[in-house]
C-alpha cells in the first residue's frame, strides 16, 4: 500500500490557499450546532487527517441538500485545488452541484459526478461485478411510482426462480422484510405487493428506479447477514474489516477476482461489501462510493487515510 510523509501540520480547518499536485485536502461536513467545526460523527477521523499531514475543509450539508450550494461551499477556501469529500450521503444531482461549487471555488473534486453516480447507483456497477454478486434487473421509475405488472414480469424474466428482493438504486429496506423480501417472484400479485410497499415507504427518497434481486442465502451474525466491508483507493485494496452493522463479523475471502473488477470500474475510490453464502462462497453485497460509506467505530483508518493523502 501507498504511504504518505506527514507535512507539519494541525487538524484545525484550513483557512488559507493550499496548492498541491496530489489531493492532500478532505472536505468535510460542519456541524450543525457548530458551523466552524467538523460534523461530531466524522470529528475523530479529520483529527487523523491532520496528523497525517493532510488537510481539511468543511462544506454545510443541510445547506446542499437544501439546494442552496452557495452557502454549502462558503468556508471551501479559494484555490485549494484536489481534494476528496468524506461525509453523509448526496444524491447523484446535488453532488453534481457541489462539484460544479467547488469547481467555481479553485478546487476539484477527485471523484467525478459520473464516477460518484456509478458507484453509488447498482446499473453503474453491476456489469463489471455481475459474476460475484447476486443477479439484479431494473427499471427506472420516478418516486411513487410502482411498475405494471408488465414491467416486473419482466424483470423477473432476467432473474432465477425463488426468492427475491426488492431495492431502489441505492438502498433496501432491508429490516423492514414485507417492503423488501420477496417469497417467490414468479407470484405477481405477492411481487406487486412488496414492491409497493417499498414504494410507499421510500417515498421522495426513492433514487433512479426499481431493482429486483435474487435472494442468496449468505451466513448471519446475531439476525443480520455478517458482511465485510473493503476499501478501494484507485484500484488498490487500503484496508478491509467487519462491516459497520456487523462489527464482529470475520473472513478471508479471496479478493482476487473482485480486484480485476474494481480496477476496470475505474473509480478513484469505492467500498465493496462481502458476504459469505451458506455453501461457503462470498458474494458482492454491495458497491458504494467510498466518500459516503461509514467506517466502523472501532476500526484503524489509518492506512486508508495514508492512502487517500497519497493518491496521485
Amino acid at each position: 500500500m501507498k504511504s504518505v510523509t506527514p507535512r507539519p501540520s494541525g487538524p484545525e480547518v484550513v483557512g488559507a490557499l493550499y496548492h498541491a499536485n496530489v489531493p492532500s485536502t478532505i472536505l468535510y461536513c460542519s456541524d450543525t450546532l457548530r458551523p466552524r467545526r467538523v460534523d461530531t460523527h466524522f470529528s475523530a477521523e479529520a483529527a487523523q487527517v491532520g496528523e497525517l499531514g493532510g488537510r481539511i475543509a468543511l462544506i454545510d450539508h443541510d445547506a446542499l441538500l437544501s439546494g442552496d450550494v452557495a452557502a454549502a461551499v462558503a468556508r471551501v477556501p479559494e484555490g485549494l485545488g484536489p481534494t476528496w469529500y468524506r461525509g453523509w450521503m448526496i444524491p447523484p444531482d446535488r453532488y453534481e452541484e457541489l462539484a460544479a461549487a467547488v469547481e467555481r471555488r479553485g478546487a476539484h473534486l477527485v471523484t467525478t459526478s459520473a464516477m460518484y453516480r456509478g458507484a453509488h447507483e447498482l446499473p453503474g456497477w453491476y456489469r463489471e461485478l455481475s459474476g460475484l454478486t447476486p443477479a439484479s434487473a431494473w427499471t427506472p421509475t420516478p418516486p411513487g411510482v410502482v411498475p405494471s405488472d408488465r414491467q416486473l414480469l419482466d424483470l423477473v424474466s432476467a432473474l432465477p426462480a425463488g426468492e427475491g428482493m426488492v431495492k431502489d438504486y441505492v438502498k433496501s429496506r432491508k429490516h423492514e422484510p414485507d417492503a423488501c423480501l420477496i417469497p417467490d417472484i414468479s407470484d405477481v400479485e405477492q411481487l406487486r405487493a412488496v414492491v409497493s410497499r417499498f414504494v410507499e415507504r421510500q417515498d421522495t427518497d426513492l433514487v433512479g428506479g426499481i431493482v429486483l434481486r435474487h435472494r442468496e442465502e449468505f451466513r448471519t451474525l446475531d439476525g443480520r447477514v455478517a458482511e465485510l466491508r473493503t476499501w478501494w483507493v484507485d484500484g488498490e485494496l487500503a484496508t478491509s474489516g467487519p462491516h459497520p452493522d456487523t462489527p464482529g463479523a470475520t473472513g478471508d475471502p479471496d479478493l482476487g477476482r473482485l480486484a480485476e473488477a474494481v480496477r476496470r470500474l475505474d473509480r478513484r475510490f469505492v467500498t465493496v461489501d462481502l458476504a459469505q453464502r451458506v455453501d461457503g462462497v462470498w458474494r458482492v453485497i454491495e458497491l458504494g462510493d467510498g466518500q459516503v460509506s461509514d467506517f466502523p467505530a472501532e476500526g484503524d483508518m489509518t492506512p486508508l487515510l495514508s492512502a487517500l493523502l497519497a493518491a496521485p
